[in-house]
């Protein structure tokens, strides 16, 4: 899940500007862009929207790092966010993955741990796992749960809550079959869900993917999205989508 999006990332989602001059562009602490940022934004059309195939080829000509950055998609919901029957949340079960290595917890029976590490859980049981988050010992990105352990992480509940560990039958990771969420979520398995500003971040692989893997997912991430469109929007549904590497400028997509 991403966090505090940057201006890179939310830039699109503003009316267009130009990059030249300060009265058009972004705050001045903005303005002071890197010469490889400055070459990368000479790529994108000013104004223009482009395809899901021309954006996902032109995105790794826009990361300014030297190492392999993530790849981000940004989906601006036109969603009132205080209304339960607007909030759009769903799992995306990605092609290519995200590139990323996942460690997983296993909240399960102590008997059943041997057999969660097996199916891939980098930690497993209930005992000494739920003794560790007690002492904020988090030493995972993701955790899974089976049912019957549910109530014993109530103690947890609220450390795993602050840091959005905490499992949810919604996202998938509260399930009988342990094994079978494990292997999604090492494959690559993301949780799609808007913040309290009614966009949704999510993250789509990495620049060194290429463009046609970056659009296989992308495409997989936005059918889910609209597949999962709640019944309290009517109307316009998506208002913008745009696409950036995790440090480099972002563009827009069309809908």
């Amino acid at each position: 899940m991403l966090v505090g999006a940057s201006y890179e990332a939310l830039a699109p989602h503003l009316p267009f500007r130009s990059s030249k001059g300060a009265k058009e562009g972004p705050p001045q602490n903005i303005m002071a862009e890197s010469k490889a940022r400055k070459e990368c934004l000479k790529l994108i059309e000013d104004g223009k929207v482009y395809s899901v195939a021309e954006a996902t080829d032109l995105l790794p000509k826009l990361s300014t790092v030297k190492f392999d950055a993530t790849a981000e998609v940004h989906i601006k919901i036109n969603a009132d966010t205080a209304q339960a029957d607007q909030l759009v949340r769903t799992t995306v079960a990605l092609p290519h993955g995200t590139g990323k290595k996942v460690r997983i917890a296993a909240f399960v029976a102590d008997d059943q741990a041997d057999a969660a590490k097996k199916a891939g859980a980098d930690i497993a049981g209930i005992t000494e796992l739920i003794a560790d988050v007690s002492k904020e010992k988090i030493d995972f990105d993701i955790a899974v749960a089976s049912p019957d352990v549910m109530k014993d992480l109530g103690k947890v509940a609220k450390i795993l809550g602050q840091r959005g560990l905490m499992p949810n039958p919604k996202a998938g990771t509260v399930t009988t079959d342990i094994a079978k969420a494990i292997d999604e979520l090492k494959k690559g398995r993301i949780e799609c869900k808007m913040d309290k500003q009614g966009i949704i971040h999510a993250v789509f692989g990495k620049v060194s993917f290429g463009g046609d893997k970056l659009k296989e997912n992308l495409e997989v991430i936005l059918s889910e999205i609209k597949d999962a469109q709640p019944v309290g929007i009517k109307g316009e549904y998506i208002k913008t989508i745009s696409i950036c590497p995790s440090m480099g400028p972002g563009v827009r997509v069309a809908i």
